[in-house]
């Protein structure tokens, strides 16, 4: 009764998980391969409100979860739930102890040396099927959160304390440590196209599914791929704006603007260059008695 009395006066743990923690600890053997959406939904506890009261019980100690891929690819949930709180290191020897004992010995496995009693049917039970995905185990080791990030650029390892913050803003979004490392290089992507830590969180977090997020991890991924901003669009580079220059043609002095390094202005150029070729092609000069009969000819016949 003392474990009921604990979770009854638990200070973080909302109606709901408190209701579903108790019913569960109060199953015969025969549900023990029933996942807790299942027994949630006979109590009536759906969508956001079930993925409320299940992320206070894992917070709380009381509900431990594990990803694993099977046969096929698929991946699965095991469940672990205990009458008293067991830190993760506490769940993962009991989990081993579970493994490791034969199919035929149903005693609980609390009198273990190391760790605390969990009364009655409380084995690991398979809460989900999906498909195939490439993401890791929900739950990483303990020593993980611990390990820095080696040579990561600064976008990174800010998006990766984006993630992991948005179990703060949303129970539903609790991703692993692991999970936010493996996310963090799509999620810094964002902000390389110029959008801020925080409009980032709000992206994720705004707007959840009605019906509850089912996976955090394939939650986030599908949002931050799909969702992804547009790149910026380049700058053009800015024309570099010269003084005003001398113009060293003939006539009055005059100034213009040069593109490069020019010395004359547009006609100034444009008058040279034809000098220049006049000078190198000079016209063909007809002596006056072939031009009077040109004239005299061009004259006749236009009368």
């Amino acid at each position: 009764m003392k474990a009921a009395h604990d979770v009854v006066r638990h200070p973080n743990l909302s109606s709901d998980a408190k209701v579903l923690i108790m019913y569960v600890q109060g199953l015969p053997e025969s549900c023990a391969s029933e996942a807790l959406s299942d027994h949630a939904k006979r109590l009536g506890i759906k969508g956001r409100a079930y993925q409320r009261a299940k992320s206070q019980l894992k917070e709380a100690g009381y509900v431990h979860e594990w990803r694993r891929q099977g046969q096929g690819g698929l991946w699965m949930t095991d469940q672990l739930f205990s009458n008293v709180p067991l830190t993760d290191e506490e769940a993962r020897r009991l989990r081993g102890a579970k493994a490791q004992a034969k199919p035929a010995d149903r005693s609980p496995a609390g009198g273990q040396a190391g760790t605390r009693s969990v009364g009655g049917p409380q084995p690991e039970v398979e809460e989900e099927r999906e498909k195939n995905t490439p993401h890791p185990p929900t739950e990483a080791p303990a020593a993980a959160s611990s390990e820095p990030v080696a040579e990561a650029d600064p976008e990174v390892v800010q998006a990766e304390r984006v993630l992991l913050s948005l179990r703060h803003a949303n129970p539903q979004l609790h991703l692993g440590v692991r999970e936010a490392r493996s996310l963090s290089g799509t999620a810094a992507d964002w902000l390389r196209r110029g959008v801020k830590a925080a409009e980032l969180r709000q992206a994720l977090v705004n707007a959840l599914p009605a019906e509850g997020v089912r996976s955090a991890y394939g939650f986030v991924r599908h949002r931050l791929v799909h969702k992804l901003p547009e790149a910026p669009a380049p700058i053009a580079p800015v024309a570099t704006v010269r003084r005003p220059v001398t113009c060293e043609g003939d006539g009055p002095e005059h100034v213009f603007r040069p593109r490069a390094d020019e010395t004359l202005c547009g006609p100034c150029a444009q008058q040279a260059a034809e000098e220049a070729h006049f000078a190198k092609y000079p016209p063909r000069r007809q002596p006056w008695r072939e031009r009077v009969a040109t004239i005299l000819e061009e004259d006749a016949a236009a009368h």
